[in-house]
């Protein structure tokens, strides 16, 4: 049974990475949405390069920040 426990772990890792995938492009949607129309609400309008790096930075640290175990800074060992 080694080999098809193997194989559902590998599915299982598939599958999850799928899922984080959609998400992440999910949230740089959602992040050049609130870029847009924070932009607007102050009164500038930048062009579309601008409005999708500031998204792709924003969603990156995101992501990151929510990736990074923060049992560090709460003292608190695994």
């Amino acid at each position: 049974m080694g080999f098809l426990d193997s194989f559902g772990a590998l599915v299982s890792s598939v599958i999850a990475s799928l899922v984080l995938l959609v998400f992440a492009i999910l949230s740089y949607f959602i992040t050049v949405f609130i870029v847009q129309v924070g932009a607007g609400l102050a009164g500038y309008s930048p062009t579309g390069d601008f409005v999708a790096l500031s998204a792709a930075v924003l969603a990156t640290g995101a992501i990151v920040a929510g990736a990074t175990p923060l049992s560090g800074l709460s003292g608190l060992s695994e």
